[in-house]
Protein backbone atom coordinates (compact mmCIF):
# COMPACT_ATOMS: atom_id res chain seq x y z
CA UNK A 1 0.00 0.00 0.00
CA UNK A 2 1.82 3.31 -1.43
CA UNK A 3 1.79 6.68 0.29
CA UNK A 4 2.25 9.83 -1.04
CA UNK A 5 2.83 13.18 0.81
CA UNK A 6 2.44 16.77 0.70
CA UNK A 7 3.84 19.56 2.99
CA UNK A 8 3.39 22.89 3.66
CA UNK A 9 5.93 25.24 4.47
CA UNK A 10 6.41 29.38 5.64
CA UNK A 11 9.02 31.67 4.02
CA UNK A 12 11.04 33.53 6.78
CA UNK A 13 13.49 36.26 6.87
CA UNK A 14 16.13 35.09 8.97
CA UNK A 15 16.90 38.44 10.18
CA UNK A 16 13.65 39.81 11.51
CA UNK A 17 12.01 36.21 11.23
CA UNK A 18 8.75 38.06 9.23
CA UNK A 19 7.10 36.01 6.47
CA UNK A 20 8.34 36.88 2.91
CA UNK A 21 5.86 36.97 -0.11
CA UNK A 22 8.10 34.75 -2.21
CA UNK A 23 6.21 31.60 -2.60
CA UNK A 24 6.13 31.51 -6.53
CA UNK A 25 9.73 32.73 -7.46
CA UNK A 26 10.83 30.04 -4.91
CA UNK A 27 8.94 27.62 -6.16
CA UNK A 28 10.08 28.82 -9.95
CA UNK A 29 13.75 29.06 -8.85
CA UNK A 30 13.65 25.05 -7.98
CA UNK A 31 10.88 24.08 -10.59
CA UNK A 32 13.75 22.66 -12.64
CA UNK A 33 15.13 20.82 -10.07
CA UNK A 34 12.41 19.18 -7.96
CA UNK A 35 8.88 19.68 -11.11
CA UNK A 36 5.53 18.33 -10.08
CA UNK A 37 7.71 17.97 -6.47
CA UNK A 38 6.95 22.01 -6.01
CA UNK A 39 4.10 23.86 -6.04
CA UNK A 40 2.61 26.76 -4.68
CA UNK A 41 -0.39 27.51 -2.21
CA UNK A 42 -2.98 30.07 -1.48
CA UNK A 43 -0.84 32.47 0.13
CA UNK A 44 2.52 34.01 -1.70
CA UNK A 45 3.98 33.81 2.37
CA UNK A 46 3.74 29.72 1.28
CA UNK A 47 5.34 26.83 -0.94
CA UNK A 48 4.52 22.77 -1.25
CA UNK A 49 6.56 20.14 -0.79
CA UNK A 50 5.59 16.89 -2.30
CA UNK A 51 6.81 13.22 -2.45
CA UNK A 52 6.36 10.53 -4.57
CA UNK A 53 4.26 7.69 -3.62
CA UNK A 54 6.31 5.01 -1.83
CA UNK A 55 6.08 1.51 0.09
CA UNK A 56 8.65 1.89 1.85
CA UNK A 57 8.74 4.89 4.10
CA UNK A 58 12.26 4.35 4.75
CA UNK A 59 12.43 6.05 1.08
CA UNK A 60 9.75 8.65 1.76
CA UNK A 61 11.77 10.18 4.62
CA UNK A 62 14.91 10.57 2.26
CA UNK A 63 12.17 11.83 -0.14
CA UNK A 64 11.13 14.52 2.60
CA UNK A 65 14.74 15.42 3.72
CA UNK A 66 15.81 15.74 -0.26
CA UNK A 67 12.96 18.26 -1.02
CA UNK A 68 13.24 20.22 1.98
CA UNK A 69 16.43 20.62 1.15
CA UNK A 70 15.90 21.53 -2.24
CA UNK A 71 13.14 24.06 -0.93
CA UNK A 72 15.89 25.51 1.68
CA UNK A 73 18.51 26.14 -0.80
CA UNK A 74 16.53 27.84 -3.39
CA UNK A 75 14.83 29.57 -0.26
CA UNK A 76 18.35 30.46 0.61
CA UNK A 77 19.02 32.15 -2.80
CA UNK A 78 16.73 35.00 -2.63
CA UNK A 79 17.74 35.30 1.73
CA UNK A 80 14.98 33.39 2.73
CA UNK A 81 14.49 30.13 4.80
CA UNK A 82 11.43 27.68 5.10
CA UNK A 83 10.21 27.28 8.29
CA UNK A 84 7.41 24.03 9.30
CA UNK A 85 4.81 25.33 11.47
CA UNK A 86 1.26 24.78 11.08
CA UNK A 87 1.03 28.89 11.71
CA UNK A 88 2.71 32.21 10.94
CA UNK A 89 5.03 32.47 14.68
CA UNK A 90 5.32 36.46 14.13
CA UNK A 91 2.96 39.03 13.13
CA UNK A 92 1.24 38.79 9.58
CA UNK A 93 0.22 41.38 7.60
CA UNK A 94 -3.54 41.49 6.62
CA UNK A 95 -5.32 41.37 3.80
CA UNK A 96 -2.36 38.02 3.43
CA UNK A 97 -0.82 39.05 -0.38
CA UNK A 98 -2.72 35.58 -2.63
CA UNK A 99 -0.83 34.19 -4.74
CA UNK A 100 -1.59 34.97 -8.45
CA UNK A 101 -4.28 32.91 -10.49
CA UNK A 102 -7.85 32.92 -11.33
CA UNK A 103 -8.87 29.94 -8.65
CA UNK A 104 -6.91 32.13 -5.87
CA UNK A 105 -9.05 35.27 -7.22
CA UNK A 106 -12.32 33.08 -7.33
CA UNK A 107 -11.75 32.34 -3.96
CA UNK A 108 -11.15 35.80 -2.20
CA UNK A 109 -14.17 36.41 -3.67
CA UNK A 110 -16.15 33.86 -2.90
CA UNK A 111 -14.67 33.15 1.11
CA UNK A 112 -13.37 37.04 1.53
CA UNK A 113 -12.00 37.66 4.60
CA UNK A 114 -11.55 33.82 5.86
CA UNK A 115 -8.68 34.05 3.54
CA UNK A 116 -6.89 36.92 5.18
CA UNK A 117 -5.99 33.73 8.03
CA UNK A 118 -5.24 31.43 5.64
CA UNK A 119 -1.09 31.44 6.15
CA UNK A 120 -1.47 28.15 7.82
CA UNK A 121 0.38 25.36 6.85
CA UNK A 122 -0.35 21.19 7.00
CA UNK A 123 0.79 18.22 6.47
CA UNK A 124 -1.24 15.98 3.22
CA UNK A 125 -0.92 11.86 3.43
CA UNK A 126 -2.08 10.17 0.49
CA UNK A 127 -2.77 6.49 0.87
CA UNK A 128 -3.84 4.31 -2.06
CA UNK A 129 -7.16 3.02 -2.24
CA UNK A 130 -8.34 2.75 -5.89
CA UNK A 131 -11.60 1.43 -5.55
CA UNK A 132 -14.17 4.86 -4.72
CA UNK A 133 -16.62 2.62 -2.84
CA UNK A 134 -13.91 0.98 -0.56
CA UNK A 135 -12.39 4.72 0.29
CA UNK A 136 -15.71 6.52 0.72
CA UNK A 137 -16.13 3.47 3.66
CA UNK A 138 -12.58 3.91 4.71
CA UNK A 139 -13.04 7.56 5.36
CA UNK A 140 -16.81 6.11 7.52
CA UNK A 141 -14.22 3.82 9.59
CA UNK A 142 -11.44 6.69 10.15
CA UNK A 143 -13.43 9.22 11.60
CA UNK A 144 -13.31 8.41 15.33
CA UNK A 145 -9.43 8.48 15.20
CA UNK A 146 -9.27 11.74 13.55
CA UNK A 147 -8.50 13.86 16.91
CA UNK A 148 -5.90 11.42 18.25
CA UNK A 149 -3.97 12.45 14.65
CA UNK A 150 -4.46 15.72 15.45
CA UNK A 151 -3.11 15.74 18.74
CA UNK A 152 -0.31 13.22 17.35
CA UNK A 153 0.65 15.84 14.74
CA UNK A 154 -0.34 19.48 16.72
CA UNK A 155 2.65 21.82 15.84
CA UNK A 156 1.10 25.31 15.41
CA UNK A 157 0.97 27.22 19.27
CA UNK A 158 1.64 30.43 18.19
CA UNK A 159 0.02 32.90 15.94
CA UNK A 160 0.78 36.65 14.92
CA UNK A 161 2.98 37.33 17.57
CA UNK A 162 1.05 35.62 20.77
CA UNK A 163 0.47 32.00 22.16
CA UNK A 164 -2.52 30.99 21.25
CA UNK A 165 -2.79 28.63 24.64
CA UNK A 166 -3.78 26.05 21.63
CA UNK A 167 -1.15 22.96 20.21
CA UNK A 168 -3.02 23.52 16.82
CA UNK A 169 -4.37 26.61 16.51
CA UNK A 170 -4.36 26.04 12.55
CA UNK A 171 -6.88 23.58 13.39
CA UNK A 172 -9.26 26.06 14.70
CA UNK A 173 -8.69 28.44 11.38
CA UNK A 174 -9.10 25.65 9.10
CA UNK A 175 -12.42 24.85 11.25
CA UNK A 176 -14.03 27.97 10.51
CA UNK A 177 -14.55 27.17 6.67
CA UNK A 178 -17.80 25.95 5.66
CA UNK A 179 -16.28 22.57 4.62
CA UNK A 180 -14.44 21.49 6.79
CA UNK A 181 -13.49 19.24 10.04
CA UNK A 182 -14.65 15.73 10.48
CA UNK A 183 -16.50 14.76 7.75
CA UNK A 184 -20.22 13.11 7.48
CA UNK A 185 -21.00 9.65 7.65
CA UNK A 186 -21.57 8.73 4.15
CA UNK A 187 -24.00 6.00 3.20
CA UNK A 188 -22.45 4.92 -0.41
CA UNK A 189 -20.81 6.30 -3.11
CA UNK A 190 -23.61 7.64 -4.17
CA UNK A 191 -24.68 9.54 -1.29
CA UNK A 192 -20.72 11.69 -1.45
CA UNK A 193 -21.36 12.41 -4.77
CA UNK A 194 -25.12 14.23 -4.16
CA UNK A 195 -23.77 16.06 -1.15
CA UNK A 196 -20.79 17.38 -2.73
CA UNK A 197 -22.38 18.27 -6.02
CA UNK A 198 -25.14 20.40 -4.27
CA UNK A 199 -21.64 21.87 -2.28
CA UNK A 200 -20.47 23.41 -5.25
CA UNK A 201 -23.98 24.49 -6.97
CA UNK A 202 -24.62 26.53 -3.87
CA UNK A 203 -21.50 27.97 -3.82
CA UNK A 204 -20.17 26.57 -0.66
CA UNK A 205 -17.13 25.15 -2.36
CA UNK A 206 -15.09 26.19 -5.13
CA UNK A 207 -14.88 22.32 -6.67
CA UNK A 208 -13.68 19.29 -5.50
CA UNK A 209 -10.70 20.32 -4.28
CA UNK A 210 -12.36 22.60 -1.68
CA UNK A 211 -13.58 20.00 0.23
CA UNK A 212 -11.02 20.79 3.42
CA UNK A 213 -12.42 17.64 5.44
CA UNK A 214 -10.13 16.05 7.64
CA UNK A 215 -10.37 12.84 5.18
CA UNK A 216 -11.31 12.34 1.96
CA UNK A 217 -11.04 10.70 -1.41
CA UNK A 218 -8.65 12.45 -3.15
CA UNK A 219 -10.29 14.54 -6.20
CA UNK A 220 -7.16 14.08 -8.50
CA UNK A 221 -5.37 10.62 -7.53
CA UNK A 222 -6.78 7.04 -6.79
CA UNK A 223 -6.53 7.69 -2.65
CA UNK A 224 -8.08 8.66 0.55
CA UNK A 225 -6.43 12.11 1.70
CA UNK A 226 -5.88 12.29 5.20
CA UNK A 227 -5.93 16.17 5.96
CA UNK A 228 -6.00 16.61 9.65
CA UNK A 229 -2.17 17.58 10.75
CA UNK A 230 -0.22 20.37 10.93
CA UNK A 231 3.18 20.71 8.68
CA UNK A 232 5.58 18.83 10.75
CA UNK A 233 8.04 19.98 12.65
CA UNK A 234 10.91 17.85 11.67
CA UNK A 235 10.64 15.06 8.70
CA UNK A 236 10.91 12.06 11.25
CA UNK A 237 7.63 13.62 12.69
CA UNK A 238 5.91 13.69 9.37
CA UNK A 239 7.01 10.45 8.44
CA UNK A 240 5.40 8.54 12.07
CA UNK A 241 2.21 10.45 11.02
CA UNK A 242 2.96 8.98 7.75
CA UNK A 243 3.49 5.69 9.24
CA UNK A 244 0.48 5.86 11.24
CA UNK A 245 -1.94 7.23 8.65
CA UNK A 246 -1.29 4.20 6.42
CA UNK A 247 -2.09 1.64 8.79
CA UNK A 248 -5.44 3.40 9.98
CA UNK A 249 -6.34 3.24 6.20
CA UNK A 250 -4.94 -0.92 5.73
CA UNK A 251 -6.99 -1.07 9.48
CA UNK A 252 -9.93 0.11 8.07
CA UNK A 253 -9.94 -1.66 4.38
CA UNK A 254 -9.66 -5.03 5.89
CA UNK A 255 -12.77 -4.10 7.89
CA UNK A 256 -14.23 -2.85 5.02
CA UNK A 257 -13.79 -5.75 3.04
CA UNK A 258 -14.87 -8.55 5.79
CA UNK A 259 -18.11 -6.13 6.14
CA UNK A 260 -17.57 -4.86 9.49
CA UNK A 261 -19.76 -1.41 9.64
CA UNK A 262 -18.13 1.63 10.75
CA UNK A 263 -18.91 3.65 14.02
CA UNK A 264 -20.99 6.59 14.03
CA UNK A 265 -19.98 8.56 16.57
CA UNK A 266 -22.39 11.67 16.56
CA UNK A 267 -21.07 14.92 14.72
CA UNK A 268 -20.95 17.09 18.16
CA UNK A 269 -18.54 14.26 20.10
CA UNK A 270 -16.43 14.46 16.68
CA UNK A 271 -16.40 18.20 16.93
CA UNK A 272 -15.93 18.15 20.42
CA UNK A 273 -12.83 15.64 20.62
CA UNK A 274 -11.62 18.11 17.58
CA UNK A 275 -11.47 20.86 19.44
CA UNK A 276 -9.81 19.20 22.29
CA UNK A 277 -6.52 18.08 20.62
CA UNK A 278 -6.34 21.07 19.20
CA UNK A 279 -6.41 23.06 22.00
CA UNK A 280 -4.29 20.31 24.48
CA UNK A 281 -1.64 18.10 22.11
CA UNK A 282 -0.19 15.97 23.28
CA UNK A 283 0.59 17.65 26.88
CA UNK A 284 -3.55 16.86 27.96
CA UNK A 285 -6.59 14.83 27.70
CA UNK A 286 -8.81 13.50 24.77
CA UNK A 287 -12.03 13.09 24.45
CA UNK A 288 -13.07 9.69 23.28
CA UNK A 289 -15.54 9.41 20.77
CA UNK A 290 -16.55 6.50 21.22
CA UNK A 291 -16.63 5.82 25.09
CA UNK A 292 -17.08 9.87 25.22
CA UNK A 293 -14.73 9.71 28.25
CA UNK A 294 -11.97 12.49 28.67
CA UNK A 295 -8.48 9.85 29.01
CA UNK A 296 -4.91 11.15 28.68
CA UNK A 297 -4.08 12.32 25.24
CA UNK A 298 -1.11 10.14 25.02
CA UNK A 299 -2.95 7.08 26.67
CA UNK A 300 -5.23 7.44 23.72
CA UNK A 301 -2.45 7.45 21.04
CA UNK A 302 -0.77 4.23 22.59
CA UNK A 303 -4.84 2.60 22.23
CA UNK A 304 -4.66 3.26 18.67
CA UNK A 305 -1.08 1.72 18.35
CA UNK A 306 -1.97 -1.30 19.93
CA UNK A 307 -4.87 -1.25 17.51
CA UNK A 308 -2.85 -0.69 14.90
CA UNK A 309 0.13 -3.08 15.81
CA UNK A 310 -0.87 -5.77 13.14
CA UNK A 311 -0.91 -3.36 10.34
CA UNK A 312 2.27 -1.75 11.39
CA UNK A 313 4.01 -4.95 11.52
CA UNK A 314 2.64 -5.93 7.61
CA UNK A 315 3.76 -2.82 6.67
CA UNK A 316 6.96 -3.15 8.25
CA UNK A 317 6.52 0.03 10.01
CA UNK A 318 5.94 -1.23 13.84
CA UNK A 319 10.10 -0.34 14.86
CA UNK A 320 9.53 2.98 13.19
CA UNK A 321 7.04 3.73 14.80
CA UNK A 322 7.71 2.77 18.40
CA UNK A 323 11.31 4.50 17.98
CA UNK A 324 9.49 7.89 16.61
CA UNK A 325 6.39 7.57 19.12
CA UNK A 326 9.10 6.90 21.78
CA UNK A 327 11.03 10.53 21.04
CA UNK A 328 8.05 12.15 20.87
CA UNK A 329 7.12 11.22 24.64
CA UNK A 330 10.30 11.95 25.72
CA UNK A 331 10.75 15.00 24.11
CA UNK A 332 6.82 16.54 23.49
CA UNK A 333 5.35 16.44 19.89
CA UNK A 334 5.76 19.84 17.65
CA UNK A 335 3.93 22.36 19.95
CA UNK A 336 5.38 21.41 23.00
CA UNK A 337 8.91 21.67 21.07
CA UNK A 338 8.01 24.92 19.92
CA UNK A 339 7.36 25.97 23.69
CA UNK A 340 10.33 24.79 24.90
CA UNK A 341 12.24 26.99 22.66
CA UNK A 342 10.26 29.98 24.14
CA UNK A 343 10.75 29.17 27.19
CA UNK A 344 14.61 29.24 27.36
CA UNK A 345 14.52 33.40 26.39
CA UNK A 346 11.41 34.17 26.36
CA UNK A 347 11.77 34.75 23.14
CA UNK A 348 9.96 34.32 19.75
CA UNK A 349 12.71 34.71 17.53
CA UNK A 350 14.24 31.76 19.19
CA UNK A 351 11.25 29.93 18.26
CA UNK A 352 10.98 30.50 14.80
CA UNK A 353 15.11 30.14 15.36
CA UNK A 354 14.24 26.41 16.34
CA UNK A 355 11.53 25.53 13.48
CA UNK A 356 14.43 26.82 10.95
CA UNK A 357 16.71 24.37 11.92
CA UNK A 358 14.34 21.52 12.83
CA UNK A 359 12.74 21.91 9.19
CA UNK A 360 16.10 21.45 7.54
CA UNK A 361 19.66 21.27 9.51
CA UNK A 362 21.62 22.22 6.31
CA UNK A 363 19.84 26.04 6.63
CA UNK A 364 22.48 28.04 7.97
CA UNK A 365 21.64 30.07 10.86
CA UNK A 366 20.25 33.60 11.18
CA UNK A 367 22.11 36.09 9.55
CA UNK A 368 22.54 38.68 12.79
CA UNK A 369 22.20 37.07 16.14
CA UNK A 370 19.77 39.50 18.18
CA UNK A 371 20.72 41.00 21.83
CA UNK A 372 18.93 40.56 24.62
CA UNK A 373 15.37 39.40 23.57
CA UNK A 374 12.41 41.74 23.73
CA UNK A 375 9.57 40.31 21.39
CA UNK A 376 7.65 38.65 23.74
CA UNK A 377 4.17 36.61 23.51
CA UNK A 378 1.27 38.76 24.30
CA UNK A 379 -0.63 37.17 27.34
CA UNK A 380 -3.86 35.38 26.39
Amino acid sequence: MSVGIEEEFLLVDPVDRSLRPEGPQVATAVADELGRHVGTELTRYQVEGRTDPHVHLGEALAELRSVRAALARAAAGRGLRIASSGSPITGLVAPVPLTPGSRYAESLSLFRALDDEQSACACHVHVGVADPREAIEVSNHLRPWLATLTALGANSPYWDGRDTGYASWRTTTWGRWPVAGPPPYFESPAHFRELVDELILSRTVLDRGGLYWDVRPSHHVPTVEVRVADAALAPEDTVLLAAVVRALVATALGAVRVGEPAPRPAPEILRAASWRAARDGLAGRALDPLTRRLVPAAEQVERMLRTLSPALEQHGDLGLVRDQWKRLRTHGGGADRQRAAYRCRSSLPDVVDHVIAATCPSQAPPATALGAPTDQARPR
